[in-house]
């Protein structure tokens, strides 16, 4: 009867090659799914290699008002305008009580490789090394602070405040006048005289720290406003008669302002570009551009750029 057990051809009753049958059906998809799980992990192993093979975007990439955003920030809250408009004044108090965002700040310029720097436009780099000056002149005052006067104090009979190497940027140790001289200023390099309406030495004397970061899309109108308001400041620069009274950076740097910027192949011609923010006459234009007014180098204030 077919609920007998019987065998079949091989010797094997039908059930026990059922049960057979599943074993080997078993063994089957137990192996199919060890090759699944190995091809799963090589194409799993592949996509990390493949992410690991990705280039990551450095920090010099980021736009710049994502690279200098803290900086952006903590000029605009510790820094305020003067009354007159021309300048402004820095209060090193908020700094101080700011200074792990400043900390954070100068971190992040630190990360970035010179390789990174120079991988970004001219525009991008000179606002990176300006910014950076500024920002490492404003922690130098807050390493001594309180009680500084002038950042001339900072410094010694031997070596002044601006040569001393304190500062890890692009690799290396640097000084602040290793970044002014010899990067900003390097010859041949960017050759805009209007930076040094943007470097700030933290005096009453020096140029306005503006009160935002520079940025390299924006650089060229923030050095224009810059070299402006600097020019139409009269306890810096003013018409005193047939003479004109300007600031002493005019001396120290005057080979940068006969350099040929924009045709300005002379002091007085580089003057005579901004005879507007001086408030010079159409006649008095005209006899600087000839070189017929006298110029004078009034005496630069080193007292400290802080708020009263």
């Amino acid at each position: 009867m077919w609920l007998m057990t019987t065998k079949n051809n091989e010797g094997v009753a039908p059930r026990e090659t059922a049960e057979a049958a599943s074993i080997q059906n078993a063994r089957r998809h137990a192996k199919y799914r060890r090759r699944s799980a190995g091809a799963l992990s090589a194409v799993v192993a592949g996509f990390l290699c493949s992410l690991m093979l990705i280039p990551t975007p450095s920090r010099a990439e980021a736009p710049d008002d994502v690279l200098h955003a803290s900086w952006n920030t903590l000029l605009q809250s510790c820094v305020e305008d003067t009354e007159d408009g021309y300048s402004t004044a820095v209060n090193y108090d908020c700094f101080a009580s700011k200074e792990s965002a400043l900390d954070g700040y100068l971190h992040a310029l630190k990360a970035v490789s010179k390789d990174e720097l120079l991988g970004l436009n001219d525009h991008r780099q000179l606002a990176f090394l300006i910014n950076a000056y500024n920002a490492w002149t404003v922690k130098l005052i807050l390493n001594n602070w309180p009680g500084v006067d002038s950042i001339r104090d900072l410094g010694s009979l031997l070596l002044s405040p601006w040569k001393k190497s304190f500062i890890p940027l692009l690799g290396g140790i640097v000084s602040l006048d290793d970044i002014e001289h010899g990067m900003i200023r390097e010859p041949g390099r960017f050759d805009d005289p209007r930076i040094h309406f943007a470097v700030n030495c933290a005096s009453i004397g020096c140029p306005a720290l503006r009160r935002e970061a520079y940025r390299g899309e924006v650089l060229d109108s923030q050095l224009e406003e810059q070299t402006r308001s600097f020019l139409g400041d009269p306890s810096r620069n003013r018409l005193r008669g047939d003479e004109l009274e300007i600031s002493s950076i005019f001396k120290w740097y005057r080979d940068d302002f006969e350099q040929g910027w924009r045709g300005a192949e002379s002091l007085e011609l580089f003057l005579a570009r901004y005879a507007g923010a001086l408030n010079l006459s159409s006649q008095q234009l005209v006899q600087l551009e000839k070189g017929d007014i006298d110029i004078e180098f009034l005496a630069y204030d080193w007292r400290l750029n802080q708020t009263p």
